[in-house]
């Protein structure tokens, strides 16, 4: 039993750093290289505990459960997480084989630790998804408001109204904020720091471009609409060009094992027939 479960959290881990590895490989290592090797302005000190619970808040705020979730929460989570973990790994490392012991007694406490950020990064990729996904009719709908004068107030709301899900709630919150008395400048700032560069970010600042400069706002939405939809495509087709390998191991690991063993207890059934007899 022991060395099952040996053999059960190496293959976890192995799975998981395949995974991160083959979709979000850049990403990762990015993250990881920020988180490691990130130092305070000052004097190369090593980041204050203010800062990463910032960190912690802006990941909380992506996901849209900053209503649900604080920054002590969370680390209460992954400490929760890594010490349910250790007696596993405690159990499992001593039957792992070779070396995989003191990998298997580091790297799951580890993996426990990092599993509520990567259920809050998994929600905000979701979330952002939704929100790319529905934004480029909405975009459409603003340029058509935009070439008859309408000002970015009236084109949000349109667009709120016509919107569902995490871009409807996005954008009722910048018309709230504009409503309540707010410049659109520092609205369209705040949506532009809440979107962390995607799709919104950039509706926010063709927003402030058209209102600072007064360049032609329809054609710019148009072109960013008809932009995104040659994203979407394009990641369609990455998503596809990625399955086939994933089918593949599934096809070599699982079903081609599968059959050799109904193929071996077919033989072995009637190995009296097919064998001759001495």
């Amino acid at each position: 039993m022991s060395a099952a479960l040996a053999a059960v959290c190496a293959l976890l881990l192995a799975a998981a750093f395949w995974q991160i590895a083959g979709e979000r490989g850049e990403d990762a290592g990015r993250v990881l290289r920020r988180r490691l090797f990130r130092r305070s302005p000052s004097r190369g000190r090593p980041l204050h505990p203010e800062a990463l619970l910032g960190s912690l808040e802006s990941r909380i705020e992506g996901a849209a459960m900053a209503s649900r979730l604080t920054p002590a929460a969370v680390l209460l989570a992954k400490s929760g997480c890594a010490a349910l973990a250790v007696p596993f790994a405690m159990v499992a490392a001593p039957v792992a084989p070779g070396r995989l012991g003191a990998l298997v007694l580091a790297g799951v406490p580890v993996a426990a630790f990092l599993v509520p950020d990567l259920v809050l990064e998994h929600r905000a990729r979701r979330r952002r998804a939704r929100i790319a996904a529905a934004l480029p009719d909405a975009l459409d709908l603003m340029a058509t408001g935009a070439a008859t004068g309408r000002g970015a107030g009236a084109l949000l709301g349109d667009a709120m109204r016509g919107a569902a899900g995490p871009l409807r709630e996005e954008l009722a919150r910048t018309i709230a904020a504009m409503e309540c008395g707010e410049s659109q400048e520092r609205a369209l700032r705040a949506l532009r720091e809440r979107s962390r560069g995607d799709s919104l970010a950039l509706l926010a600042t063709a927003l402030e471009r058209s209102r600072r400069h007064g360049a032609p706002l329809s054609r710019a939405l148009h072109e960013q609409a008809g932009s995104l939809r040659d994203e979407q495509r394009r990641a369609i087709g990455e998503d596809a060009a990625r399955a086939a390998p994933k089918m593949q191991l599934v096809v070599a690991l699982l079903l081609v094992p599968s059959v050799l063993l109904i193929v071996a207890a077919a033989i072995l059934a009637n190995s009296g027939s097919i064998l001759p007899s001495f």
